[in-house]
């Protein structure tokens, strides 16, 4: 039993910096790996980034040296601290939780709601 809960996104200039929250609610096992996928419009749901419950983290190679995903696992929070934006990054965010570290999206078994991220040019 798992709720999750994004908050952060908006409009940002290209190049600028965005830091998107997700509040998790649930057991520990459920919420052992929390990522961050994004879907922008006409393409498929893609892996940002992920984080399990102790350090290891996980990138995918579009946003790797300019995001950053961390967890405050006493708060039950994730975030993604997004730099250097661009208007590819322009997309519906999603956090989503799954019990192992994985980039599958099939393998997160709780997805909150998303949050809409736009990079002007």
């Amino acid at each position: 039993q798992v709720k999750l809960v994004e908050s952060g996104g908006g409009l940002v200039q290209a190049g600028g910096s965005l830091r998107l929250s997700c509040s998790a609610s649930g057991s520990t096992f459920s919420t052992a790996t929390m990522g961050w996928f994004r879907q922008a419009p006409g393409k498929e749901r893609e892996f940002v980034a992920a984080v399990e419950w102790a350090t290891t983290t996980a990138y995918a190679d579009s946003v790797k040296g300019r995001f950053t995903i961390s967890r405050d696992n006493a708060r039950n929070t994730v975030y993604l601290q997004m730099t250097s934006l661009k208007p590819d990054d322009t997309a519906v965010y999603y956090c989503a939780a799954a019990r192992f570290i994985t980039r599958a999206t099939n393998a997160y078994d709780y997805w909150g709601q998303g949050t809409q991220v736009t990079v002007s040019s």
